[in-house]
């Protein structure tokens, strides 16, 4: 099939380069470019993580990072009182 196709510059370089790589004639080089495009994976199925209602907090959260240290030093010191 002959057609008209207006390719913008930085897409007409790309089709360059490859002819030079490849020692391509620019008609090769375009179409081995469609190729190249429409047989590349689809990007995969944007990932969602599902939510959860978890009802009211049983501690204040803006002492979250306070409740994470002290939690963590119950846990060092329980560690150490068994010689881990």
């Amino acid at each position: 099939m002959r057609t008209t196709v207006t390719l913008e510059p930085d897409t007409e370089t790309l089709v360059r380069n490859l002819m030079r790589e490849r020692g391509l004639s620019f008609k090769d080089a375009v179409n081995e470019a469609i190729r190249a495009g429409l047989r590349a994976p689809r990007p995969a199925k944007r990932f969602r993580t599902p939510t959860y209602a978890l009802g009211v907090p049983s501690v204040p959260l803006t002492k979250a990072l306070s409740l994470a240290a002290e939690l963590e030093d119950d846990e060092i010191v329980r560690k150490m009182a068994l010689g881990k």
